[in-house]
């Protein structure tokens, strides 16, 4: 699925799930990319477009879509 976000394409393990993630968890999560972080990601690109709610949503919605999927890997 990372295939999808070119922001992440080095981050691939090559199977569409993230090379960082160890245990469901996220090895680099102190130092974490902008593209990963929704917090600092809504308040640079996206708090002039979107309520906080809204932009929570789009990306449960989206966490919820990559979860189904690498359930198929």
């Amino acid at each position: 699925m990372l295939k999808h976000v070119p922001q992440l394409h080095d981050f691939d393990r090559g199977n569409g799930v993230c090379k960082y993630l160890e245990n469901n968890l996220c090895s680099i999560y102190d130092k974490r990319p902008l593209i990963c972080n929704v917090q600092k990601m809504y308040e640079k690109f996206f708090a002039n477009i979107m309520p906080p709610e809204e932009f929570i949503f789009l990306n449960l919605e989206a966490c919820q879509k990559l979860m189904h999927y690498t359930e198929k890997i």
